[in-house]
């Protein structure tokens, strides 16, 4: 039998998401589309010894200004050793180049990441819990950025429709130190997604929805974009 929702679990939802930063008044908003796809699964096919490990191949695409361009690209790899059933440590590298109107110059970033996934099943839905760091090296600086991001997410199944969820997730970005390519440490920004989720299978589903992106500018106005985000996802 599932077990029910700890009520711990569901105050840390509850504190995250009516802490969202307020937006403040003369924000640039713009319409972005996003599209992800990220596979993830056990290294066991290579050898039974490495049933533990697994892997994390994921590709990004961002368009920006009323989705009209490319803006932003990632790709991302990672090795996981899975912990329990339910947990698992990873450490990962990614390639960034960015584009107006993300980045007000093209660079391209290089990002070190380690992180700690955590994932159940309850009888509400399935509910997970993400803490990663980031080393990030920038082609407009010389400093080594660290950055920490936490996510949390819920999957809801929408008993009206098979194999359909409902999907809410927010993740907020704390910078930990200054660099020279950004003056200050603290808030970075946060992401809010609602939306729905299909599972074709048992290995592949798809989340689509609502993001809002709220980016703590230090210099000149705050960002708010409200963005299309189509999510792909194979886990084997």
């Amino acid at each position: 039998m599932l077990k029910k929702l700890p009520t711990s679990l569901i105050a840390a939802f509850l504190l995250i998401f009516t802490n969202v930063k307020t937006v403040q008044a003369g924000s640039l908003e713009d319409f972005h589309t996003w599209g992800t796809l990220t596979a993830t699964g056990s290294l066991s096919p290579v050898h039974a010894d490495l049933s533990k490990f697994r892997y994390w191949l994921e590709g990004q695409g961002r368009f920006g200004d009323d989705s009209s361009r490319f803006s932003q690209g990632i790709l991302r790899a990672g090795l996981g050793y899975a912990v329990t059933d339910t947990t698992s440590l990873w450490l990962g590298y990614g390639w960034i180049p960015s584009e107006q109107p993300i980045a007000a110059v093209p660079f391209e970033e290089n990002r070190i990441w380690q992180q700690l996934l955590w994932n159940k099943q309850y009888e509400l839905g399935t509910f997970s819990s993400r803490s990663r760091f980031e080393q990030r090296f920038m082609g407009i600086g010389n400093d080594v950025g660290w950055r920490f991001r936490q996510l949390l997410k819920a999957s809801v199944p929408l008993r009206i429709i098979d194999h359909t969820s409902f999907v809410i997730s927010d993740e907020y970005f704390v910078d930990i130190n200054k660099t020279d390519w950004k003056a200050d440490n603290g808030f970075d920004q946060n992401r809010l997604f609602v939306g729905i989720g299909y599972a074709f299978d048992a290995h592949a589903k798809t989340e689509i929805g609502y993001m809002n992106q709220y980016i703590n500018k230090l210099k000149g106005p705050h960002a708010l974009n409200h963005i299309l985000s189509v999510n792909f996802y194979l886990n084997y």
